[in-house]
């Protein structure tokens, strides 16, 4: 044991020869502490190192505002072209009730028996709006806009996306029970429950991400103009 000069103690390690002369329990005790610090050890390292990796693929760190800025503004525009092209899907879904509502016949779609459309079908579809919207206020930068897209996004897109879930809700469960027996509307042999949640998946994850990254912007913009 030796005495140091601040008035601490240090004892010194133990060396191979004084560990042999431990009992045979004190000796194992000393080997799983020091197991568990080793496991330990490399479990912090892990948890850290996939931490830094999950950071960097959710936020990209090191980049500038208007770096950043332009990244998030580049997956917007692509969340709102996806948009675009559900848009027209659900546009060629109501072409027929819109022709039939102009007094136009087309025997070829007629021959199709699409289903009626449902109100919230012509409500999401003038969404497109909102997504028009969102790409002016991208071009001009305008923080205003994009709040009105990021609202409007939600009225218009994901509430009646959400009211169809639940009012196919019913055929979808009844279908996964009782499969080619279920008594549910079908279109080309297939129930149209199935084919709107495929629709509804696909169209709620575009605006889930099209409102991040706008309230992405929506921060980076609002630092830009305190700096201003």
């Amino acid at each position: 044991m030796k005495q140091q000069a601040n008035g601490y103690v240090q004892e010194p390690m133990a060396t191979p020869v004084q560990q042999q002369q431990l009992p045979e329990g004190e000796q194992q005790q000393d080997a799983v502490v020091q197991e568990d610090h080793q496991q330990i050890n490399s479990t912090a390292h892990v948890g850290n190192s996939e931490a830094q990796e999950f950071s960097l693929a959710i936020k990209p760190k090191g980049l500038p505002l208007f770096k950043l800025s332009a990244l998030y503004k580049s997956r917007l525009k692509t969340c709102i072209f996806l948009h675009f092209l559900l848009f027209f899907v659900m546009l060629a879904k109501l072409s027929e009730d819109i022709l039939d509502r102009m007094d136009i016949f087309i025997l070829e779609l007629e021959e199709l028996f699409i289903p009626k459309p449902l109100p919230f079908e012509y409500l999401w579809t003038g969404s497109i709006i909102i997504a028009i919207m969102g790409l002016r206020a991208l071009s001009r930068n305008k923080l205003s806009s994009l709040r009105n897209y990021a609202a409007g996004t939600v009225v218009f897109g994901v509430c009646p996306l959400l009211f169809a879930a639940i009012w196919f809700y019913t055929d979808v469960a009844e279908y996964a029970e009782k499969k080619q027996e279920a008594e549910v509307e079908k279109w080309q042999g297939i129930p149209t429950g199935v084919l709107w949640y495929f629709f509804i998946v696909v169209a709620l994850q575009v605006h889930f991400y099209s409102i991040y990254f706008a309230f992405k912007l929506i921060k980076i913009w609002r630092v830009k103009l305190k700096r201003a």
